[in-house]
């Protein structure tokens, strides 16, 4: 691989998504409200650069095997710790677990059939829906993240998270089976 097609701002942008992800897990080991508001800086820091990675790399035209290969796996790194952690510690917990759950699930899912689909060289492109359901995540995310120390400032912070978590389950379910739909008949055929 070329270096400076590894240099490039957009794959920049992805490593430090990645690199993101122990940050946030590692806030949830301290006691307080201000590991709270650390972890959610580091997370909507790294939700930007979801959007600005692609961006740049589209209109810089940077894109690379590189940045799409890591550019999912830094978004469900992100999601997968950030929920992982957030049940963890209780703030999602009982029924919204499902919801949680849903979200995990269909990214495991969706990881697969595109890896099977690219094998057989059938690209499966991101709908709008698609992009509006990981939006509606990352804000849930956000809100869940701040947590207790949201409380303080508004209350009621957890549970427009937790309601923000359970529209995103649901917009995961259909972008999920819309996804399925368009991948079922290359794996019929086979």
């Amino acid at each position: 691989m070329k270096r400076n097609v590894a240099l490039s701002l957009p794959n920049i942008l992805t490593y430090g998504r990645i690199a993101a992800v122990p940050a946030v897990a590692g806030c949830f080991y301290f006691e307080g409200n201000t590991p709270r508001w650390i972890a959610l800086g580091i997370f909507i820091v790294a939700a930007i650069t979801d959007f600005f990675d692609g961006y740049l790399a589209r209109a810089w035209q940077q894109q690379s095997a590189l940045g799409r290969m890591l550019d999912p796996i830094a978004d469900k790194l992100l999601v997968s710790v950030c929920l992982l952690m957030l049940g963890a510690d209780g703030t999602i917990g009982g029924w919204s677990m499902v919801a949680a759950i849903i979200i995990l699930c269909r990214e495991i899912l969706v990881s697969g059939l595109r890896e099977f689909l690219a094998e057989l060289q059938v690209s499966v492109p991101v709908t709008r829906l698609a992009k509006w359901k990981t939006t509606v995540q990352l804000v849930a995310i956000a809100l869940l993240l701040a947590g207790p120390a949201g409380e303080v400032v508004l209350p009621g912070t957890v549970l427009a998270g937790l309601i923000a978590l359970w529209f995103a389950a649901i917009l995961t379910l259909y972008t999920g089976y819309d996804y399925f739909r368009a991948g079922i008949g290359h794996l019929i055929e086979e």
